[in-house]
């Protein structure tokens, strides 16, 4: 039977139906971002998963305590204790873990746990901790005091090294010994929570960034004679990759095929079914298909891909003839190409024949242009977040037009290729005053004899 803790000036426990009532006039608790969305308030039946609602901003709150331990005298009592700010430190008393249970509400700060209290279903020569493993089962994210008998150092030690934040001997304790150990306990018990979290949003982050760059595409263009970049700005926060796509293969038959396409939204769903997309095109391309045929498969796996039948997507596919003289256009939905030569102002391709964005229209047709590119010239595939920034504090935006200025002022000004897209984007993002709010792809292919 555990040691009774030594009755100095007591605060007797809060019952159980005063101890909830009272949590309720508690201050607000500090919640990060991440956690916001939980802040439901628990209910008695709930208490046996403790959620990140404890961390509380112990400053402004009276802090509360939750002394598990088995009293034969039915009243048990901790020494009188005031918090740093001079408040008293609020106590529930629990006999056992069930009874523990019902009053683990989130306003506790902190658990005085007697080790000596027998775990459910277990007999005295099972686990000595295994008590403490229990609870800390309970409540993952409250803080820990293990209370053990003097001299029993090692088993606090181990206590601490198992999970919980501190060990202290029952006939050494005083007021403000405890007190001051319940602070500490709720303090380290935050910051390893939020070291916790810093570890793993550093690793789901790490994650992100390798799952991000591996379905960014590698063109396949071995023994063209064509150039090839390309630029790419996601629209969402910290994001390497948005609903933008695009692509470029070489055909056994020599014929470059390249593709752009803009899944309409900038979220991670948007992202994840412009990788499909892609991939399938990539695919179908290899597998011969090409113009009103391959648009009119990719439209079937967006049906059978997307989330909401809402969801659309544009595209444009160019495929350049093994002599790199001419060209095959198709649009569906989508800004048409820049085509720049020498001695020529730089223009858009025609969109005459544009057809319907992927999603919209069943059984649609995308009719196949040919377009003549000559023996040198630029070709830039855009999505329209190139485009729709604004320019300036008005409501006007770039559009076809001011880009093509643009770009034919940065093409008079000597920059061509990586560096050319580079100065496009970036103008963009100047002049819409900061960064842009949708996905950008630029890809650029270049003929030189």
């Amino acid at each position: 039977m555990p040691v009774p803790i030594p009755r100095q000036r007591a605060i007797p426990a809060v019952e159980s139906g005063q101890a909830q009532a009272e949590s309720r006039c508690d201050g607000p608790a500090e919640q990060s971002a991440t956690d916001a969305s939980a802040a439901a308030p628990r209910t008695p039946d709930t208490a046996g998963s403790i959620t990140d609602k404890v961390e509380t901003n112990t400053a402004h709150t009276n802090l509360t305590l939750l002394l598990i331990e088995d009293d034969p005298a039915g009243s048990p009592i901790v020494p009188d204790m005031l918090d740093q700010a001079g408040k008293p430190i609020r106590v529930r008393t629990a006999r056992n873990l069930t009874e523990a249970g019902r009053l683990l509400t989130d306003d506790v700060h902190c658990i005085l746990l007697d080790l000596a209290l027998p775990a459910p279903g277990r007999s005295d020569s099972d686990d000595e901790l295994a008590v403490l493993k229990h609870v800390l089962e309970l409540a993952p994210r409250h803080a820990v005091l293990a209370l053990t008998a003097s001299g029993d150092a090692e088993r606090g030690a181990e206590a601490v090294r198992v999970g919980a934040q501190d060990y202290l001997f029952r006939d050494e304790l005083d007021g403000r010994l405890l007190s001051r150990a319940i602070r500490y306990a709720v303090e380290r018990k935050r910051s390893e929570s939020a070291e916790r979290r810093l570890a793993e949003g550093r690793l789901r982050a790490q994650e992100n960034r390798r799952l991000e760059r591996g379905l960014l595409p590698t063109p396949l263009l071995d023994g063209s004679p064509l150039r090839f970049a390309a630029r790419y700005r996601p629209g969402r926060s910290r994001a390497l990759l948005g609903g933008d796509f695009y692509d470029v293969v070489r055909t056994p038959d020599g014929t470059v095929h390249a593709m752009i396409g803009d899944v309409c939204g900038h979220g991670p769903d948007e992202a994840a079914l412009g990788v499909e997309l892609r991939i399938a095109w990539r695919a179908l391309t290899l597998a011969g298909l090409c113009g009103d045929q391959l648009l009119g498969t990719l439209q079937q796996v967006l049906e059978h891909e997307r989330a909401d039948d809402e969801i659309f997507a544009t595209l444009c596919t160019v495929d350049i003839a093994p002599d790199g003289r001419r060209a095959g256009l198709c649009l569906a939905g989508h800004p048409s190409p820049l085509l720049a030569r020498p001695g020529r102002p730089a223009r858009l391709l025609p969109y005459d024949n544009n057809g319907p964005a992927l999603g919209l229209l069943p059984g649609a047709r995308w009719p196949r242009m040919q377009v003549e590119l000559g023996a040198e010239w630029s070709l830039m595939l855009y999505t329209d977040g190139l485009i729709e920034g604004h320019v300036g504090e008005g409501r006007e935006r770039l559009g076809q037009e001011g880009m093509t200025q643009m770009v034919r002022r940065q093409i008079a000004q000597g920059l061509r290729g990586e560096e050319l897209l580079r100065a496009a984007v970036n103008e963009v993002r100047e002049l819409n005053g900061g960064e842009l709010t949708d996905d950008v792809a630029v890809l650029l292919l270049d003929r030189v004899p």
